[in-house]
């Protein structure tokens, strides 16, 4: 938060959604916590505005949101409980980094201009929302990519899978938990071969890191206070017979000083390739897939 009580757009690596498609030039897709998001090219053409305004008002957020335009967009996703102080997430979508506006956002950017843009109200904007009403937006974008929540999760990913069910809501509105933030990271290395098991739980390892990285840089004078939320293992994994866990969670207001760390001190200073290390001395993991860990996260993107 600066001083003058604006929100700061802090950046963040991008997602790799776990379903993806473009239909009719609209571009959509899903995140791996289920999230259903349209690009700002996608919901551009559904509102029947310029992609080029979305990713205005999505990069400059902070400012826009107390503008005529931004203060009512704001409202509406008040209304629905979104506290994220972003309009938009980093993803890669056909493997080119693009904004995925999630869904919440996108309906409430598609009323704005179905119904309170005066003269830049639009018909498509319009005949879209009401489309997207009758049915729900996520239900629509799920149908659309062939995305089935229901469906059976593959062996390898339901560790992972159960664990974010288990979290999804856990974190109390304001602040972040290192689980949710390390989500990506962990469906890179699960694309890569290599899956989260009760042996290898890296965001162990960076909760630790990043409470010492905390405590000595006194942060809690700088972005408030961390606070205990309850956060459960899944009931195979030996770590729940001490459920319910009580981690750190921390103000959003951290969120890019976490991702700076994340990015240049945990990975790229070596601390992941030494976690890796130690799972392979406590034959955790094989070497040839910490090899591929490793390489996977070097520090280089």
């Amino acid at each position: 938060m600066s001083g003058n009580g604006l929100v700061q757009h802090h950046p963040q690596l991008p997602l790799l959604p776990v379903a993806q498609r473009d239909i009719d030039g609209v571009q959509m897709g899903v995140l791996p916590d289920g999230t259903a998001y349209l690009t700002a090219r996608g919901l551009a053409r559904m509102c029947g505005t310029p992609h080029s305004v979305l990713s205005r008002l999505a990069s400059g957020w902070a400012d826009e949101q107390f503008k005529p335009r931004g203060r009512r967009i704001a409202e509406v996703l008040a209304a629905q409980g979104y506290a994220s102080r972003d309009l938009a997430l980093r993803a890669m979508h056909k493997g080119a980094e693009t904004l995925a506006f999630p869904d919440v956002v996108c309906m409430a950017i598609l009323e704005y201009y179905a119904f309170d843009a005066g003269a830049e109200s639009s018909a498509a904007a319009l005949s879209n929302y009401r489309l997207l009403a009758r049915s729900t937006f996520r239900a629509f974008i799920y149908t659309q990519v062939g995305y089935d929540p229901n469906a059976a999760v593959p062996e390898a990913w339901k560790q992972f899978h159960d664990r974010v069910s288990l979290t999804y809501n856990a974190v109390p509105a304001g602040y972040f938990g290192i689980f949710k933030e390390m989500a990506d990271m962990v469906v890179t290395l699960g694309q890569a071969g290599i899956h989260i098991d009760a042996g290898f739980v890296p965001d162990i390892s960076v909760g630790q890191c990043w409470a010492a990285h905390w405590r000595a840089n006194h942060f809690d004078s700088v972005f408030g206070p961390r606070i205990r939320f309850e956060h459960n293992y899944p009931a195979y994994f030996p770590q729940a017979a001490s459920n319910p866990q009580e981690p750190w969670c921390y103000p959003e207001a951290a969120l890019g000083e976490f991702r700076r760390w994340l990015r240049e001190t945990y990975i790229g200073g070596g601390k992941f390739a030494r976690y890796v290390e130690g799972k392979v001395a406590q034959k955790q993991l094989p070497p040839s897939i910490a090899q591929i860990a490793i390489s996977t996260y070097s520090g280089d993107e």
